[in-house]
């Protein structure tokens, strides 16, 4: 057959890098304590940035999960099959101790190191990080009951992937889900209709339906329920001491934008048999320890999926010509990459200090303690909404190619709204940063403490803080303007730590548009004078 064409100007594949050597990242991780930790990280990284692992996030999303509700003979068994990959991607992660691990490790940093590690391997395949961070974020939660926590979360922290439904103190790990949503309240969880009747053995059965639990397969769940003294949580295992399959249903899993790995099911509890988890009537007060966790995990996987783009971007236009240069030598487009880099590496700089401020906190440091309630909050609202808009602009660097499935770029794309919506949309996680104020007030002093500690550094970053205490003192409309409150509480708390451990030209180019204004409504708008190039090479992929 005769060439119709010779095949020239294409960018080659983005494997063979080191997805762990990110300065922002590293830097982090030496800060908090938990230097130990960057060997495994960085051989963590080679293996994301492997051509294998990007198949296997390539195969569980293009082989969705699938329910079986039936057998052949028409019995319940309530059971999702998936990919291989699948499995790859989640023993991988649970290997190297991204899900309840740290809270058995008694290393410093154990929190941070963890987080890192969960920002590396998130780059590879977003979905199944969802039942990897419900399992870190349970077992707080449990430890409102101190004898089922002594059983099971040895085996949650476990590093084996043991997948399948059998009686969980039979099996080498754990994973562990969440269910609180219903049909009728979605975030207004108070309004849970499920039933929880207890029983004389201590035992309660739950009944009712709950409208959105990811991560179906889950060994546990943690659920809410309105038991005699009120809303109530509960411990929910798929299998019962006794081998048999409790009575949870799985309806029908939900066909979502994004996060096609990994199932979300509609469950149904037919007395279904639960444990009390702290006291009758303190579900949300029990179950919250949990949401603060994964809120975590929303705040990191959202700056994880920036740098993805941003390397992506920029890997792309190093290699990619256009009207006789190099995309990378363009004038606009280098605006356009260093605009990108910016916004990644000060989501990553706020998601990595929230990870360290759980490391401080739970070793007793109460100031740790109130910026980390405050800090969860906010940085969820802004660092998670501003995902969509940076997935965006990152496709749109590779042109049309971007927009072809084969790219990654879409998958990204899909999965972005979603951290932004899960744990509490943008007006939850706004309105909760309001709720933290008014019921500690000493958050707002330790907050606002954590911003000094970068007073001086930069007239624009103390001309913001100085916007900030005029603004919190101001209760005019003060839930009508929540959001604008808070995106400033975020921008400060981004610039302080930009200035403080950052890149210098980072800092300035973050300080001259996020808080100077000296700055376009899209990305690629960085005023004259930003050193673009030395941004831009800070997400240049390195070779493993």
């Amino acid at each position: 057959m005769t060439a119709t064409h010779e095949v020239t100007n294409q960018v080659p594949l983005p494997y063979g890098h080191d997805t762990a050597a990110d300065p922002t990242l590293l830097a982090a991780l030496h800060r908090a304590g938990a230097g130990w930790a960057e060997p495994e990280l960085r051989e963590l990284g080679r293996l994301a940035g492997s051509e294998q692992a990007a198949e296997w996030g390539r195969l569980a999303n293009e082989n969705p999960p699938v329910l079986r509700t039936h057998d052949r003979f028409g019995h319940r068994v309530d059971e999702v099959e998936f990919h291989p990959a699948w499995h790859e991607l989640m023993r991988t992660a649970v290997s190297y101790g991204l899900h309840a691990a740290p809270w058995r490790d008694e290393r410093p940093g154990a929190h941070s190191a963890r987080a890192a590690k969960f920002f590396v391997w998130g780059q590879v395949e977003a979905g199944h990080t969802c039942p990897i961070s419900m399992t870190y974020a349970s077992v707080p939660a449990l430890r409102a009951n101190p004898t089922l926590a002594g059983e099971l979360e040895p085996l949650l922290a476990a590093t084996t992937y043991d997948f399948g439904l059998r009686e969980p103190r039979t099996k080498r790990g754990l994973i562990a889900g969440m269910s609180m949503t219903e049909k009728q309240g979605g975030s207004d969880v108070r309004t849970n209709t499920t039933t929880a009747t207890p029983h004389a053995d201590g035992t309660y059965r739950l009944t009712g339906h709950k409208w959105f639990t990811s991560a179906p397969m889950s060994d546990l769940f943690l659920t809410l329920a309105q038991a005699p003294g009120g809303l109530s949580c509960f411990l929910l295992p798929r299998v019962l001491p006794d081998g048999g399959r409790n009575r949870l249903h799985l309806m029908r899993l939900k066909d979502k934008l994004g996060n096609k790995s990994n199932a979300s099911a509609e469950v149904e509890y037919d007395g279904a048999v639960g444990w009390l988890v702290g006291e009758e009537g303190r579900g949300v007060a029990t179950i919250i320890e949990m949401v603060n966790m994964t809120r975590l995990d929303c705040t990191i996987g959202a700056a994880s999926g920036m740098r993805y783009g941003a390397t992506r971007a920029v890997h792309h236009t190093l290699h990619r010509r256009a009207f006789g240069r190099l995309l990378v030598d363009q004038p606009l487009m280098r605006n356009v990459l260093a605009d990108l880099v910016v916004e990644s590496e000060a989501a990553t700089a706020v998601a990595m200090r929230l990870a360290q401020t759980t490391d401080l906190a739970l070793a007793g440091d109460e100031t740790a303690t109130l910026v980390r309630r405050l800090g969860l909050a906010v940085a969820k609202y802004w660092v998670c909404k501003r995902g969509p808009a940076h997935a965006a602009e990152a496709l749109e660097c590779l042109g049309g190619n971007g927009y072809v499935e084969e790219s990654g770029m879409p998958r990204l794309y899909r999965e972005a709204p979603l951290v932004s919506i899960w744990e509490g949309s943008g007006n939850v996680a706004a309105l909760d940063a309001l709720r933290a104020m008014a019921k500690r007030p000493e958050t707002v002093e330790a907050f606002l403490g954590e911003l000094d500690a970068a007073a001086g550094a930069d007239r624009r970053l103390d001309a913001a803080v100085a916007d900030l205490r005029k603004q919190l003192t101001d209760l005019t409309d003060l839930e009508y303007r929540t959001r604008r409150l808070v995106e400033l509480m975020a921008l400060a708390f981004q610039g302080s730590l930009l200035v403080r451990h950052g890149s210098p030209a980072v800092a300035d180019a973050f300080c001259a548009t996020r808080l100077g204004g000296d700055h376009g409504a899209a990305f690629g708008t960085l005023p004259s004078g930003v050193d673009t190039a030395g941004i831009i090479d800070r997400a240049r992929p390195v070779p493993a």
